[in-house]
């Protein structure tokens, strides 16, 4: 963290696309193989990164005590730590879980898109056991972190026929990321924070939430309906905030995958 400000919001989010595909058995941590393409090189995961943090973990456990602590554990608990150090609550989370084997790039077409919409969040979210309170806690995730262009143009450029801005945005906000993120966009890098404290774990993002500064379409989609009041009662309580998202965590990190083994190298099946 200390060399990388941005590998906390790289490990939870590494961990939440691990746990929604194939549940939480590491198989985003698989690399591509001459007949196989992996998760990682799927469309949505193209911008996860920090790996090198897992394979380190990874290394010292197993000279301390081989072949008994899994990938998909060490995931976990480091998303955990990130939170924590990012000034987040802290948790005890469930270990035992194992490693997969299979890992396919076509996959992550079943990770929830930015784009989405309510009933659509609600769907991915339900077909694995997580409720409308785990959907809008586990979106404040995005407390910590930065989107690329590509994840928020659809709000701010050719949004319908008739309106080029989403209306929902707030004018001032939508001008700034019309002005980093230009309708022929070349920069590969550009894009913007995903709240005002990118580095703290904060309930920052809920209250801008509320203020029409919300960069993704799936955020706004949380304050269009009846998660309002939930996003309201986060906004105004960083102690309900943290106490619903570490019980979303533990629900989300407990998703069961079809893992049978301990890896000894995260990104190779054994």
């Amino acid at each position: 963290m200390s060399n990388d400000r941005t590998v906390p919001a790289a490990l939870l989010r590494m961990h939440f696309h691990d746990c929604f595909i194939r549940g939480c058995d590491a198989s985003v941590l698989l690399n591509s193989t001459g007949n196989n393409k992996a998760e990682k090189d799927g469309p949505p995961n193209i911008s996860v990164h920090a790996f090198y943090v897992i394979d380190n973990a990874k290394k010292a456990v197993e000279a301390l005590c081989p072949k008994t602590v899994s990938c998909a554990d060490i995931l976990a608990l480091a998303a955990r730590d990130a939170v924590t150090l990012s000034g987040g609550p802290t948790w005890d989370v469930p270990k035992g879980r194992k490693d997969g084997r299979i890992s396919k790039a076509t996959d992550t077409r079943q990770l929830p898109a930015p784009t989405f919409n309510i009933s659509q969040l609600q769907q991915s979210f339900s077909q694995r056991g997580l409720s409308i309170e785990d959907l809008v806690a586990l979106s404040g995730g995005h407390t910590l972190g930065f989107a690329h262009c590509s994840s928020f143009q659809n709000r701010i450029h050719n949004f319908t026929s008739k309106q080029s801005v989403d209306p929902t945005l707030e004018s001032s906000f939508a001008a700034s990321l019309k002005s980093v993120c230009p309708a022929r966009n070349t920069a590969k890098n550009a894009g913007a924070n995903l709240d005002s404290t990118p580095t703290t774990f904060d309930n920052r993002y809920y209250k801008l939430l509320l203020q029409g500064k919300s960069l993704f379409s799936s955020d706004q989609s949380l304050v269009t309906t009846s998660t309002k009041a939930i996003v309201s009662k986060f906004a105004s309580s960083k102690q309900e905030f943290e106490k619903a998202f570490v019980k979303s965590m533990i629900k989300m990190s407990s998703i069961s995958g079809g893992g049978q083994e301990v890896r000894l190298d995260c990104r190779v099946v054994n």
